[in-house]
């Protein structure tokens, strides 16, 4: 696999974190997880089970392997500094300043290890007003903007209902590290990573900020192209109350959807661009498709060269016909399912290692590894330093 060689150290909890870690072992990659004393990484225990183990824990920790180490300890800290001797890359998400008071922050582990890429993932980054200030992804998205972007009929914010920072921040991350580790086959050394949740989504905006840098103005929803302003890139109810979306602005869409339904003079309204003067289009088009059931209209949509969807919910969506030909649901020994690897190579594709480790389970190998005797990772548990399995509450 491309990344076999390579370990990781990981720190960070819940999301962004743990899925750009994942996506380095599902291709190889040693991922060592350090988890807190007690319950250990969050996601163990929020949200539903199945074989006994969290969904989400499971779709983010395969194939890693789990310490427990005391951090509030100087022993423990120490050890986490040999264990990073040996390590490739060393991910954190904690709050600005904290590594530091650790001992642990890049330029210790630089100075024991000048070859690792180390990354911090923060809400807000390193350095600014908000830096310290504690935040998860609705958060982030409050402030990115994209938020007031998904708005009802009546003008309110609504929740995306998808982690859209935390994932942009995984990708980013992911890059990132790569990025570094390609440049230290060149120059020998690592580097520092500082990837922002908030730098990450707003980098997605490109497609949506013209109202902002061409007009100095905040987008207005429901005039905007990618937000309800234009009747081709929009949701339609069907007549049995399931939906259907509109996904392609393109005119030469737009002119094939309106010749078969034979009102071809209303494109000029599209050709204009997004905005209030294509009511009449959109209304149109609501009327027509409250006219026949969503099975109707994918059966009349079905030979026309337009982009368009069903609406489905999220188990239709994986057991959709494309979904079972790209396999993007696999299933383990016990028949439990995962998330595939989204990164997909011709040559040395993903083997995701479906083992999910017991908390501080590799406790000893990793520490033997790093050089402690067997007497010192004695000591060490006995003291309360390192810690195995915890007592599992209820999701």
């Amino acid at each position: 696999m491309k990344l076999e060689g390579l370990r990781v150290l990981d720190l960070s909890l819940f999301l962004p974190g743990p899925m750009a870690s994942l996506m380095l072992a599902d291709h190889g990659a040693e991922v060592i997880k350090l988890e807190p004393p007690g319950e250990g990484e969050p996601t163990r225990h929020i949200g539903l089970r199945q074989g006994g183990r969290s969904v989400w824990f499971r779709n983010t920790h395969r194939g890693k392997k789990s310490i427990s180490i005391n951090l509030k300890d100087r022993r423990g800290r120490d050890a986490v500094l040999r264990i990073a001797e040996g390590c490739d890359v060393f991910i954190e998400a904690f709050r600005p300043g904290v590594m530091k008071r650790l001992g642990l922050d890049y330029e210790a582990i630089a100075a024991r290890n000048p070859r690792i890429v180390y990354c911090s993932i923060a809400a807000f980054g390193q350095d600014g007003p908000l830096a310290e200030r504690p935040a998860h992804d609705l958060a982030v998205q409050a402030l990115s903007g994209l938020l007031a972007c998904n708005i009802d009929r009546e003008g309110r914010p609504i929740n995306a209902h998808l982690p859209a920072a935390d994932m942009a921040a995984s990708f980013v991350a992911l890059a990132g590290i790569l990025m570094a580790l390609w440049r230290r086959e060149k120059t020998g050394r690592g580097d520092y990573l500082d990837v922002a949740m908030l730098d990450s989504l707003m980098a997605w905006t490109v497609n949506v900020t013209g109202p902002v840098f061409a007009e100095h103005r905040a987008p207005y929803p429901p005039h905007e192209r990618s937000f309800g302003g234009n009747a081709f890139y929009r949701i339609y109810r069907c007549r049995d109350g399931r939906y259907l979306a509109l996904g392609g602005s393109e005119q030469k869409f737009v002119l094939n959807l309106l010749k078969a339904l034979g009102r071809e003079d209303l494109a000029p309204l599209h050709a204009q661009g997004p905005g209030p003067h294509q009511a009449p289009l959109v209304a149109f088009l609501k009327e027509t498709f409250a006219s026949r059931t969503l099975a109707e209209w994918e059966a009349f949509l079905a030979d026309i060269d337009v982009c368009w969807a069903p609406v489905l919910d999220l188990r239709e969506a994986f057991e959709q016909p494309q979904a079972r030909a790209r396999s993007l649901l696999l299933h383990d020994r016990e028949g439990i399912p995962h998330i595939a690897p989204p990164i997909r190579f011709r040559e040395e594709p993903a083997q995701p290692d479906f083992a999910l480790p017991k908390i501080g389970e590799h406790n000893r190998e990793i520490l033997t590894r790093a050089g402690f005797s067997e007497a010192e990772i004695a000591a060490l548990e006995s003291e309360g330093v390192l810690f195995t399995e915890a007592p599992h509450r209820k999701a």
